[in-house]
Parts: C-alpha cells; sequence; structure tokens
C-alpha cells in the first residue's frame, strides 16, 4: 500500500512563523491535490514543551548557535511549534479532514526529533512505523517542511525500516540556513536509494 506523508506543515514553519520556511505556505495547494490520491494520509506535528532545549532561549543563547544536547550537536531556534498555541497548528487552507492520522513529534524537552519516526538518538518512536506496518504501508510518499531537516530525516528513516521512500520535490520547502544546503540533502537523500520525483509523477497515477 502506498501512503503519504505531511512533514510538519504549521504556521511557525510558513511566512510570519517562528521558524519560517521561505515560501513554506506556498505547497499547501500541491498537497491538497495529492491528498485526493492516496487512501492513506499521514501528518506529523512538531510538538514542544515551552521549555524544549532546542530552544534558545531556554540557554540565554542566540538562535544558531550550536551546542551538545543528550550527546549530539544541536542547533539552537527560536522558540517554535509550542504546544497548544497557534504556531503550533497545522497551516490554514490545509485540508487536515483527509489526514487519517497525526503523530507528534518533539515532546520530550531533552532531544529534539526531527523525523517522523524517531527522536534524534533513535530512542523513542513516534508510533509512524507500527502504525503503517499495520496498515500494510511499503511504499511512502514525502512531502512538507523543511526539506534540510525534518522531510531528510523522515524519509532517511523510511528507507532504513525498509519502506520504498519517494520525496515529492515541488511539494517540500527547505530552510537553507547554509547555501547549498536544500542541494546538499537532495543528493544525500539520493544516494540512499530515495526516489525524487515530482507532483506531475504522482497525481492520478498511485491508485
Amino acid at each position: 500500500m502506498k501512503a503519504l506523508i505531511i512533514v510538519d506543515l504549521q504556521n511557525d514553519f510558513c511566512p510570519g512563523g517562528a521558524l519560517p520556511v521561505k515560501e513554506g505556505n506556498e505547497i499547501v495547494k500541491t498537497i491538497n491535490d495529492l491528498m485526493n490520491d492516496f487512501d492513506l494520509v499521514v501528518a506529523t506535528q512538531d510538538w514542544h514543551p515551552k521549555d524544549h532545549l532546542s530552544f534558545a532561549s531556554n540557554h540565554g543563547k542566540n538562535v544558531g548557535e550550536i551546542i551538545q544536547l543528550d550527546g549530539l550537536s544541536q542547533i539552537l531556534w527560536p522558540d517554535h511549534c509550542v504546544q497548544n498555541t497557534t504556531g503550533a497548528e497545522f497551516v490554514q487552507n490545509l485540508q487536515i479532514d483527509k489526514i487519517c492520522k497525526v503523530f507528534q513529534k518533539g515532546t520530550d524537552k531533552n532531544i529534539d526529533s526531527y523525523s517522523g519516526f524517531f527522536d534524534n538518538r533513535h530512542f523513542n518512536t513516534t508510533g509512524l512505523d507500527s502504525y503503517l506496518k499495520e496498515k500494510n504501508v511499503d511504499e511512502l510518499f514525502i512531502t512538507g517542511l523543511a526539506t534540510d531537516y525534518c522531510v531528510k530525516f523522515t524519509a532517511l528513516d523510511a528507507i532504513g525500516l525498509g519502506l520504498k521512500a519517494n520525496l515529492i520535490i515541488d511539494a517540500c520547502k527547505g530552510v537553507e540556513l547554509n547555501v547549498g544546503d536544500i542541494d546538499k540533502a537532495v543528493q544525500e537523500m539520493r544516494s540512499k536509494g530515495i526516489n525524487i520525483i515530482s507532483s506531475d509523477d504522482v497525481l492520478y497515477k498511485t491508485r
């Protein structure tokens, strides 16, 4: 079975949000169109407690600084996607009624969670893998934000879990903290066996 996943398409990651991805809201229409072609649609949602240790404000440091957090290098971000805030809600106009299940991540204040499957140390699972297995999903089509972070790590974990993974490139947008980050992420995904496709390759063809 094929499934569509929408990664972190939330207000704080779109223009006007706390951690905006340039033109992040412009992929909503494409994703809405894609949802019509899948029987199973799931989404991930960054869902941080306000004292999350990936927030620069909780260390008295500047956004963009790098610290060691639970043994891993951690980029410090502005406060974003705090639980039960408007910033954590899915972006307006996303057809959330077509989403079968939402998997929240980043809920442990001590560790970040870029992937939709695991925290950054792969100690804890969001439950996404088990759910996809229950639904007999063997192929995942990945969309959302951001190409060079949460989308990339979700795709890499999908491959690692034995799923066939497809990145729908025009249904994603990236952060690009450094010039070339998006291209590097796409190259890394391709090198790991992830198919890089466009929405035209999928629309009306998945059933």
